[in-house]
Order: C-alpha cells, then sequence, then structure tokens
C-alpha cells in the first residue's frame, strides 16, 4: 500500500510537470483566474500538507532520503501557508508566482518530473534491470 501511496503522488508530479513544460502559459492563466476568484478553493491545500506528512513517513526509508525529508516538509509549509495563511498575503504570493516568465515554470515543471523519476526510481519502480 505505501508504494501505491507513494507512486501515486509521483504520478500527480509528472502530470502537473509535463504541463508546466508542455502549455505553462495557458495553465498559470487559468490558476490564477481560478485562484482569485474562488478563495474557497484553498481548503484543499490540506491535502498537500497531508501528501507532505505521508512523504515525510513513507519515504523515510526510501533512497534518496535527504530529499524526500526537504520535499515532505516544504509541501506541509506550503499546503499550511495556502491553507491557513492570511489571505491578503497568499493573494500577493499568488499573483507574483502567477506573473513569472514561462520558462521559470518550464523549470519547475522540469523540476516536479525529476522528483517523480526519482521517487518511482526509489520505489524500485523504474531504472532496474
Amino acid at each position: 500500500m505505501k508504494e501505491y501511496a507513494l507512486a501515486f503522488l509521483a504520478g500527480v508530479w509528472l502530470a502537473d510537470g509535463l504541463s508546466l513544460l508542455i502549455v505553462p502559459r495557458p495553465l498559470i492563466d487559468r490558476f490564477r483566474e481560478i485562484a482569485l476568484s474562488t478563495p474557497g478553493l484553498f481548503r484543499w491545500q490540506a491535502l498537500t500538507a497531508a501528501a507532505g506528512i505521508a512523504l515525510l513517513v513513507l519515504g523515510f526509508d526510501l533512497a534518496y532520503r535527504p530529499l524526500w525529508i526537504l520535499t515532505g516538509m516544504g509541501m506541509v509549509a506550503k499546503g499550511l501557508f495556502l491553507w491557513l495563511g492570511p489571505i491578503a498575503l497568499r493573494e500577493r504570493m499568488i499573483e507574483w508566482c502567477a506573473t513569472r516568465e514561462d520558462v521559470d515554470y518550464r523549470l519547475w515543471g522540469l523540476g516536479l518530473c525529476t522528483l517523480a523519476v526519482l521517487l518511482l526510481h526509489a520505489l524500485g519502480w523504474i531504472g532496474h534491470l
């Protein structure tokens, strides 16, 4: 069960990363529109925090342990900030993030794809003959 939960997380990272690599501008424009018009959407960030905790706990005995610890802590921090943070600060942060150049989004997408591949490798799903 542990492997499937972490593989699901890797799949989410891979899908998000590929989306940012292929069509960053339409994706981010849509995100900004939804984020600023639907503030209740951010209660779902509790799932990001929960996924970060799951990564911390379930990924503790995997290869690349420091990476999973840092990534899990980052996910928890981001999820809690977007879920419970001050609305004005959250809106400024979203606006700043949504006005980056396309190359910035592509770099984030490449990072997410890298995390996905490393997690699948640590699980033994890829890279072993």
